[in-house]
């Protein structure tokens, strides 16, 4: 748990801007400056580049800061690839899982690398994407990840190109000169993603020496506390000196961890055999992993798990949709919830503003930058125009 004074800090920051009307995602650039200090420690350390993950997050208005410390972005659409290339002005890798003729044409205009998810495309496209540094997704078939849902080489994957002599034929072709390699889901253990990294090297390792760089994708919670950041760096260079290539991570939650919150009030207190607060946010709308994967939000002290022991007062979080699952999870309050409370939910940065959806015409939460002068600057609110024009 985390100590009770950061949980304080984001709620007293909510009370002191009654003016900014809930619900709100609250990104706090004194928190992501810390994890963007454990992208420099691993560039510097582990000489490994890292691309922002924009299919994660791509709220823009934190650019200016991430860019100081990120070497750009990685995309899974033209639309992504496009937004990398305008706002953070970087390096620029476009991977789809497929792509289309005129968006190759496009993306090529301004992309600093392409990746291609199969050797079909790779070959269909090649003659147009030429002249810049192309590579291959390729599926290893080992795999981190808690959920199948996510899994990257489950049973049947349609992620990368799971025939190794066509890779070759790319590689002796000298089509590509790169690799993707993305096989991790929120791994936080060091242990597991090190042997992952080293079978990957014995099996690939002889067409890694024919490259200049792989990209070992997202996924890899390294700015997680407590997670042994030098081991990481140290075993990222190994890797790359033994193989000759540069290494690049395409962090997209572990770029923004803990830097995020939506702030949310409660609208109304049933009871049905317990106490459900009713929120003026929703969690298949606007955090819908919640729902996706079966996962409570995440809560800091004083918030405790609903069977911690101690006292304290159990509510059900749920959001204002008409859908039944649409909950947050069970926690254990310190003090009574009444219609107006305050409740920041944390870590609600990661595939949630990217996946925020109008189901049942709910407002859409703005967007909030708590500035590293502890300034408060709403950079983007969203009205009933913007919900008619997203229809005919």
């Amino acid at each position: 748990m985390a100590d009770m004074s950061i949980a304080a800090d984001i709620l007293e920051f909510a009370k002191a801007h009654p003016e900014i009307k809930t619900p709100y995602f609250l990104m706090d650039e004194s928190r992501l400056l810390k994890n963007m200090e454990k992208m420099k420690y691993i560039r510097e350390n582990g000489g490994t580049k890292t691309v922002l993950a924009l299919k994660c997050f791509s709220t823009w208005s934190l650019f200016p800061l991430m860019r100081e410390y990120m070497d750009g972005t990685t995309s899974s659409s033209l639309f992504e690839a496009k937004l990398g290339a305008e706002k953070f002005q970087k390096e620029t890798h476009a991977y789809a899982v497929g792509w289309k003729e005129e968006e190759i044409m496009e993306v090529r205009q301004f992309a600093t690398k392409i990746i291609f998810n199969s050797a079909n495309q790779l070959e269909r496209f090649y003659d147009i994407a030429r002249g810049i540094p192309l590579g291959l997704r390729i599926n290893p078939g080992m795999s981190y990840s808690h959920f199948d849902l996510a899994d990257p080489t489950r049973k049947f994957s349609r992620l990368g190109e799971k025939d190794i002599t066509r890779v070759e034929k790319a590689i002796d072709a000298k089509m590509i000169s790169g690799l993707m390699i993305h096989n991790n889901c929120e791994n936080s253990d060091f242990d597991a993603f090190a042997k992952l990294i080293d079978d990957m090297g014995e099996k690939f390792g002889h067409l890694l020496e024919k490259l200049e760089w792989v990209t070992l994708g997202g996924g890899i919670f390294f700015t997680k506390e407590g997670y042994p950041l030098e081991k990481f760096a140290a075993k990222l260079a190994d890797f790359s000196k033994k193989h000759g290539v540069t290494i690049y991570l395409e962090p997209g939650e572990s770029s923004i961890t803990r830097a995020g919150f939506l702030i949310t009030s409660v609208m109304d207190i049933i009871h049905n055999e317990m106490d459900v607060a009713i929120l003026d946010a929703a969690a298949n709308v606007h955090m819908p992993d919640l729902v996706t994967y079966g996962e409570n939000a995440r809560m800091e002290l004083p918030i405790l798990p609903a069977d911690a022991e101690g006292p304290g007062y159990i509510y059900q979080l749920a959001g204002r949709t008409c859908l039944a699952g649409d909950v947050f999870g069970t926690f254990k309050f310190p003090d009574k919830l009444a219609v107006g409370s305050l409740v920041p939910i944390h870590d609600a940065a990661g595939y949630t503003i990217v996946q925020k959806s109008w189901f049942n015409g709910v407002p859409m939460p703005s967007i909030v930058v708590k500035r590293l002068d502890g300034k408060a600057e709403v950079v983007r609110t969203f009205n009933y125009e913007e919900y008619l024009s997203s229809f005919s």
